[in-house]
């Protein structure tokens, strides 16, 4: 019997399926680790690092993008669904992966893109060989232009990336055609979700993975598959969904997907990319019969507030409650400036305006100490946690990447002005005092594929912070391993504690409390308590600001 199979047994005859309160590790495959000595992360480097990955505490691992892709968006442009990228490994190494990860108790997520494909995708490939008209191009959302000779894009909706979201097709002569509608980057055209043909073949990719013994899928942008019927103007669409996104629709899909993954033993599980601010509407995804959890967003999103994240975290626990689904906690991710970037600058909230943001003064020692506290305060919030690669480490985001080494089509598309997302996916440090820090294992010696690494991420080392004292990676050791220990915490009901405004105090079952200061001055801790972990030193009987503390009740 495996690791993981005693767990399911535990599992089956406890209260609750296993994702409901899990510590999940996000793993961007090209940065982890390089396993072939060729620069690039690989499949054969998270294998090396399964022991690694169980020693932190973790109970799954999700994998970004591992499939075949010409990479024009980090691989979120897939040219082949059942199949890993050369540059990643083997199919077969995928399989043992997830079967080690199994033997270790480790459980595997990995990234699905229904909303598009790659342009070298073979079926998009037929579609621009194909005539307008044709069941080949109907497979995606190919239109002819507006105004004369059709030289304006079908309607004015605009790409994520930037630029308009259509792209203008030319014939074997050179001649213009049809545009085709990508919400991302021209290289990814999005999928026709009204043809029962893409439906078909989802479904197949679905239990091509289930078969392999995935026990779960992250779903990019959940809510972009259904258009509006007619793909009209966003223009006037105020009060109303945008017509490219969160369409009815929608929810006929997942709930298929649902009763395929249901017929899987195992208790598998699906996680929604929904960056929906109506927490009503975010709720209608994780209703029974549909998607079973989402990240949640806005706490990421928010100010190093105590009053705004008290908000945040009771509107969230609210929206699930409506339809008995366990929230999620998320502080950075593969998309996002790192967050002890975001909580060391004078504004600490996040969102897409990255060229707003980029270049201003960050205090790296205060963003730590916030990162630090924000770790303790996410594992201790009822529900599941992400880890995103090296935020155990208390690594930063890397901002002074020289222009020609940028690989984030924002760059590009945005005329410039968007520097992308390359600063939080730079390869991680491992170990040793020089570049690249043990990223590369085999008898390669080619640099990373992103040759960035600040030359201070020598204490940031995974080897660095390895039994040492204090470290950022002996927080995240010491926090996950309480937190499977505890029973009260995961899953399940909290209870604010009468507080000052800057404090964050709340108690969980069993006697369990956990205090964040946001303030400006140290706070006293209550008696008769036991101190579990602090994420800083304390001042006596006194919590410091920006400090979290575990606590259990002794009288």
């Amino acid at each position: 019997m495996t690791k993981l199979t005693e767990q399911a047994t535990e599992q089956s005859t406890g209260s609750q399926p296993w994702w409901r309160g899990a510590a999940i590790f996000q793993v961007y495959p090209r940065s982890f680790m390089d396993g072939d000595g060729d620069g690039t992360g690989d499949v054969a480097g998270i294998r090396s690092r399964l022991p690694y990955l169980v020693e932190l505490g973790v109970d799954a691992l999700w994998i970004s993008p591992w499939y075949v892709s010409p990479l024009a968006d980090g691989g979120y442009d897939i040219a082949d669904y059942r199949d890993i990228d050369p540059a990643f490994g083997t199919l077969a190494e995928a399989e043992a992966l997830i079967a080690e990860g199994h033997e270790l108790g480790l459980r595997t997520i990995v990234d699905l893109v229904p909303n598009h494909c790659s342009d070298q995708h073979p079926w998009f490939r037929a579609a621009l060989a194909a005539a307008p008209g044709s069941p080949e191009r109907a497979l995606f959302h190919f239109r002819p232009g507006r105004g004369p000779g059709g030289d304006l894009p079908p309607n004015d909706w605009q790409a994520h990336f930037g630029g308009s979201a259509w792209q203008r097709t030319a014939d074997a002569e050179g001649r213009p055609g049809e545009w085709y509608l990508h919400m991302f980057a021209p290289e990814q055209p999005d999928w026709n979700w009204d043809n029962p043909a893409v439906r078909a073949e989802f479904e197949s990719i679905l239990r091509f993975w289930l078969d392999r013994g995935v026990d779960g899928f992250r779903i990019d942008v959940t809510d972009h598959l259904v258009k509006e019927q007619g793909l009209p103007d966003s223009a006037g669409h105020h009060g109303r969904p945008d017509p490219w996104r969160d369409q009815e629709g929608v929810h006929e899909i997942y709930r298929s997907w649902r009763a395929i993954i249901d017929s899987y033993p195992g208790e598998r599980v699906f996680v929604a990319e929904l960056w929906e601010n109506n927490p009503a509407r975010f709720a209608r995804y994780l209703r029974p019969d549909e998607l079973q959890t989402a990240f949640n967003f806005p706490l990421l999103k928010s100010a190093w507030d105590a009053a705004e994240l008290r908000d945040v975290i009771d509107d969230t626990l609210s929206s699930h409650a409506l339809v008995g689904a366990p929230p999620t906690w998320v502080l950075s991710n593969h998309d996002t400036t790192r967050h002890v970037t975001r909580y060391g600058r004078a504004d600490t909230t996040y969102d897409f305006d990255r060229a707003g943001r980029f270049g201003r003064p960050v205090d790296l020692d205060l963003g730590t100490r916030r990162a630090r506290a924000a770790a303790l305060l996410t594992f201790a919030l009822p529900g599941g946690v992400y880890v995103y690669q090296g935020d155990e480490l208390g690594l930063w985001e890397v901002e002074d990447i020289p222009d020609e080494l940028r690989q984030d089509p924002t760059w590009v598309r945005s005329g410039h002005v968007d520097r992308g997302r390359d600063g939080c996916r730079v390869p991680l440090p491992w170990s040793g005092t020089e570049r690249p820090f043990g990223f590369s294992a085999g008898d390669g010696d080619a640099p990373p594929w992103l040759d960035v690494q600040p030359a201070a991420w020598k204490d940031r080392t995974a080897a660095a912070e390895s039994g040492a004292p204090g470290s950022h990676l002996e927080l995240y050791r010491t926090g996950l391993r309480l937190r499977r220990a505890e029973p009260g915490l995961g899953d399940g009901p909290m209870e604010w504690q009468p507080s000052a405004p800057d404090v964050l105090d709340f108690t969980r079952p069993g006697g369990f409390r956990c205090m964040v200061n946001l303030g400006a001055t140290p706070v006293a801790l209550p008696g008769q308590s036991e101190l579990l972990l602090a994420s800083g030193p304390l001042d006596g009987g006194l919590l410091p600001t920006d400090t979290a503390v575990w606590l259990r009740r002794t009288e």
